[in-house]
């Protein structure tokens, strides 16, 4: 969502151009169209992660519940994105102060607990492999469900801030509605600390925490994958390799630019971090829409339950598509570095 500089005081004034954010609303507003693609796509690939979840999985391990959890927040996020995108398109807010502020509320709840739900699988997938710790207490149900629960609770309280400053205020140079952050003062709330404290939020918290977190983890994955006699471990380092890159290059991009743009000063710099704001979204928001999908389909287990449904809802494929058919006892096992 875009922020410009206006002046919003109700005394006569004289107008002053604020610094024009136009170039960079018009490249958003073309990008915009990609939201209803990634939507739609979100939908689709999430809604077939679910299904393949509930139906072939038992929902007893840390890591089914753990990528049920990513899906449900990756939805969650992906739902404000078609409201995003019709309001960058017009340029105006047509949905009302409530809805403001709730498309704000989920899309920042989706954005954090995805965030955390991916460095919580790093590590589950960790503990797997490096520890070799299977279906124990440690990653146990209990494990996981008590893990997911602070992620949404931890998701929830850094929405406070976005929920409290967001709503609907008039531009008062062209006379439309705007849905953003207010750029004034609220009564009884310190404004300036909240923005400060939710900038420091964002940069640890789900910025340099998660990054140390996953590098960490997949570097100790990687090491245990290589000292060990596997015979298809340096097709698992490349896939390891491809998901940390994946992360970076569509991830922290994104977040180095919000908080530079946050702090940017001269009107010149917040144009051109405006420009690379509205490209380095995208791509990030391309990664929270595939990342339930990605997790999920790099295994050869969930490959094989994909191609179950397929010859079941079109028995025609069944002479050209091989389907095994595991044990009960064998799902949801323990995660060997083959599945990663």
């Amino acid at each position: 969502m875009e922020t410009t500089t206006f002046d919003y005081s109700d005394e006569p004034y004289t107008p002053v151009a604020p610094c024009s954010g136009d170039g960079d609303n018009n490249l958003g507003a073309q990008l915009s169209v990609l939201y209803y693609f990634m939507f739609v796509f979100s939908l689709l690939g999430n809604g077939l992660v679910l299904v393949i979840i509930l139906r072939f999985e038992r929902l007893n391990t840390a890591t089914n519940i753990l990528l049920l959890n990513l899906v449900l927040s990756s939805l969650i996020f992906m739902s404000s994105l078609p409201f995003v995108g019709v309001y960058m398109q017009l340029s105006n807010w047509i949905f009302g102060k409530v809805m403001c502020k709730v498309v704000g509320s989920i899309y920042y709840l989706g954005f954090y607990s995805s965030v955390l739900f991916l460095t919580l699988l790093a590590f589950d997938r960790h503990l797997a492999v490096v520890y070799s710790l299977g279906t124990s207490r440690v990653r146990g149900r209990g494990y996981a469900v008590v893990s997911c629960a602070v992620v949404w609770l931890v998701s929830g309280l850094a929405c406070i801030r976005p929920m409290i400053l967001h709503n609907t205020f008039i531009n008062n140079f062209e006379r439309k509605t705007l849905c953003d952050e207010y750029p004034g003062d609220l009564p009884g709330i310190n404004v300036e600390q909240l923005r400060t404290s939710g900038f420091y939020l964002q940069l640890f918290l789900f910025l340099i925490f998660p990054l140390a977190v996953i590098i960490y983890c997949y570097i100790r994955i990687t090491i245990t994958v290589m000292s060990s006699k596997i015979v298809t471990k340096f097709k698992t380092v490349r896939l390891i390799f491809i998901i940390v890159f994946l992360f970076f290059m569509c991830w922290t991009p994104f977040n180095i630019v919000l908080l530079m743009h946050d702090e940017a000063t001269d009107c010149q710099e917040q144009q051109k971090l405006g420009y690379a704001l509205q490209i380095t979204r995208n791509i990030a928001y391309i990664y929270f829409c595939i990342s339930p999908v990605f997790y999920t389909f790099v295994g050869k287990k969930f490959q094989n339950y994909f191609r179950q449904l397929l010859v079941k809802r079109f028995p025609i494929l069944k002479r050209h598509i091989s389907v095994s058919q595991p044990s009960r006892n064998y799902m949801s096992t323990k995660s060997t570095p083959n599945e990663l």
